[in-house]
């Protein structure tokens, strides 16, 4: 409760906490506790220096080589065929890093990954910091119960100058899923499921906290994985209060509290809940029982059906939605009204910041173990911890076995960026977080789904419902 005795929802706590002056027009400056950079932060870097001015708090921000990585580098810092640009691109980076003395995750570092993998797994992420970088999708960070968003060019800028950051605060929202998820069914079938429902406008202006008996029993990985997909249904930002899945994830980690400041943050992280009469302007409940492994049809997240379900028709809707369907069928290249399973898929991609972890990997190997993939695929992991942790554990070889490509960790065929694509016209199943025209590649068309519908898609070379193949299988 506020000294007012208003009850305070998760979103109230943290942004008390960070606002260090309010103006007159209502926007909020922020104290920054984490900033993350990465390749595309040279523009910020550049106005830096134009104006002579040091990064304001380097102790406090971080350098991460993900979105250009090339992830068949094998020992070498760049591919012996890669495009001079990517090489450019991450010397630039490394060069404002040095010229900064900050901390830079390189390509030869043994904690390189991509950025909001390696945030956690480091401990950089803890409850109730407020995280910035310039990605939309840091709000995977918020699964921590920590404020986190993406930012532009511009804030990137001001963040390094100052440590701060001007925002509007958003609305509160909130969505609690409860009850049991069925076999083959993970926190990525929830994400497509509430934004199929709400829409890609559902939680637009609002942050999301997920809440309910589903969320509290889904793993960190899971959760994050469900903060991460908050921006697909227009949040600005997704959250969960922390607790002891949380606390246990945290500790130890190199960046984490120790000893008697361990003690202290607990005490502190134990408070960042929504008080039980706090308001939210949405409210949602969604059953786990109504949830179906789900994969996306057309071209936005929000153009998601269960995978046993047929392909929406157009002439049963009103017209705008029917226009915006019949295009995005005919650029899928897929018939109204025919079932979505079935449909031949060229090639897949396991990896991304939505699920590139260690768990996605092991459910992916569970669907592909002792079989073979009858179509080409790529499996980047999340970070080069969890790269040893595969090989270590033996999911490597089960993913190489099935005749599916492993590689080096980083953001690779979710975005392209660093020369892994999808070819024109190809239709790739998928496990990362867009599925827009041109995404994974010129004309390439895109199925977001889980990694076991992915692993799924492998094995049968179609979409297909991952439940039969798990059956009697240890997952």
């Amino acid at each position: 409760m506020a000294g007012d005795g208003k009850a305070l929802t998760l979103l109230d706590k943290l942004w008390n906490a960070h606002e260090i002056y309010r103006s007159e027009d209502g926007a909020s400056l922020l104290w920054v506790d984490r900033h993350l950079v990465h390749e595309g932060s040279h523009h910020a870097f550049a106005k830096l220096k134009v104006r002579g001015a040091p990064v304001s708090e380097p102790n406090l921000t971080f350098g991460v080589v993900d979105h250009y990585a090339p992830t068949r580098r094998g020992s070498l810092s760049i591919g012996k065929n890669e495009d001079p640009s990517i090489a450019r691109m991450i010397q630039t980076l490394r060069d404002n890093a040095n010229a900064n003395n900050l901390r830079l995750f390189d390509l030869n570092d043994k904690d390189q990954g991509i950025v909001h993998v390696i945030g956690p797994e480091q401990g950089l992420t803890l409850p109730g910091l407020l995280v910035n970088c310039g990605d939309s999708h840091t709000s995977t960070h918020g699964a921590f119960g920590a404020l986190a968003f993406g930012i532009g060019a511009t804030e990137v800028f001001h963040v390094l100058a100052s440590q701060t950051i001007w925002q509007r605060k958003p609305e509160a929202m909130r969505i609690s899923i409860d009850g049991d998820l069925g076999l083959g069914v993970s926190a990525k079938d929830i994400a497509l499921n509430w934004i199929a429902r709400l829409g890609s406008g559902g939680a637009q202006g609002h942050a999301v906290e997920y809440a309910g008996s589903t969320v509290r029993a889904l793993t960190m990985e899971g959760r994050m994985t469900l903060c991460n997909m908050t921006i697909e249904g227009g949040g600005r930002f997704g959250m969960i209060a922390p607790d002891q899945t949380t606390f246990d994830y945290v500790q130890g980690r190199p960046f984490a509290p120790r000893g008697d400041a361990w003690d202290r943050a607990l005490e502190d992280w134990a408070r960042l809940v929504s008080d039980q009469e706090a308001v939210f302007s949405k409210d949602i409940r969604i059953a786990a029982e109504e949830i179906a492994p789900t994969v996306t049809w057309g071209t936005s997240p929000e153009q998601a059906i269960p995978v046993n379900s047929a392909v929406p028709d157009p002439a049963h809707m009103l017209q705008d939605a029917a226009a915006a369907t019949a295009d995005s069928l005919s650029y899928m290249g897929l018939k109204a009204g025919v079932p979505l399973e079935g449909t031949r898929v060229d090639r897949v991609f396991i990896g991304s910041c939505t699920n590139g972890r260690i768990e996605d990997l092991r459910a992916a190997a569970a669907v592909l173990s002792g079989r073979k993939a009858k179509i080409p695929g790529l499996v980047s992991p999340g970070s080069t911890q969890i790269k040893a942790q595969c090989e270590q554990e033996g999911l490597a070889k089960i993913f190489t076995d099935a005749g599916l490509t492993w590689v080096e960790s980083g953001c690779s065929m979710c975005v392209g960026m660093n020369g892994d694509l999808v070819q024109p016209r190809q239709r790739c199943a998928s496990s990362t977080n867009r599925n827009f025209r041109g995404r994974q590649g010129r004309d390439a068309r895109t199925h977001l789904m889980s990694p076991a519908m992915v692993a799924a898609a492998a094995v049968t070379g179609t979409i297909t419902d991952v439940r039969p193949l798990l059956e009697g299988r240890d997952i």
